[in-house]
């Protein structure tokens, strides 16, 4: 480990890519920045704006492939699945959303990928109750497989700042403010853990 910089792809939609982040470091950004790693880690973002499960669990494999270390295998080959809720707005049924998710997950089991999920955060375009099933059933599927999830829809669905931060803006991407959420969520939820790493968090 030692000689070799971990890899990490992060596969989702625009707000995997910080998009709206006026600072454009995204929560992407703002987690890097407070891994401490003996090297820096290389750090890809592979976001298509609006996609859905279905889609994403159509092109993740091909676009990371040649990205990882192909010698390395789990101890530096890392994959963040940042979840977004274009689902919703395509009608994907719940079951349907499940099971791409699943796939994502076994095949990078297969490819001996360390996995990491984080679930998508609440928005002021769709019912509240589709968006908190959504989360939930994604949650089920990464527990099921023992890959760590983070769950960001329950802690910012009342959030003042978060629904602050999305008021000012077009109710479905966070500013500043809502990715710092984001990013606090990701390293108070197992990040350090899934590297390998102590917590400097406190």
């Amino acid at each position: 480990m030692a000689d070799r910089a971990r890899r990490i792809c992060v596969i989702g939609d625009e707000i995997a890519a910080g998009a709206g982040d006026p600072k454009a470091l995204g929560w992407v950004g703002r987690v890097v920045a407070r891994t401490h790693l003996d090297r820096p880690p290389l750090v890809m973002t592979l976001a298509v704006p609006e996609e859905t499960t279905t889609a994403l669990s159509a092109r993740w494999d091909t676009e990371t492939a040649p990205r990882f270390d192909g010698s390395a295998g789990e101890e530096t080959n890392h994959l963040v699945v940042a979840l977004g809720r274009a689902d919703l707005s395509a009608g994907i049924s719940l079951a349907r959303s499940r099971l791409n998710l699943a796939n994502i997950l076994d095949v990078a089991e297969s490819r001996r990928l360390r996995t990491f999920v984080v679930g998508p955060p609440p928005g002021a375009h769709h019912d509240p109750d589709r968006q908190a099933e959504l989360s939930s059933a994604f949650a089920d599927v990464a527990q099921r497989r023992a890959v760590p999830f983070v769950e960001t829809y329950a802690p910012l669905v009342g959030h003042e700042q978060w629904q602050a931060d999305l008021a000012a803006g077009d109710g479905h991407l966070p500013s500043q403010a809502g990715y710092g959420l984001i990013a606090w969520l990701v390293l108070h939820t197992g990040w350090h853990q899934w590297l390998g790493l102590p917590s400097d968090l406190g």
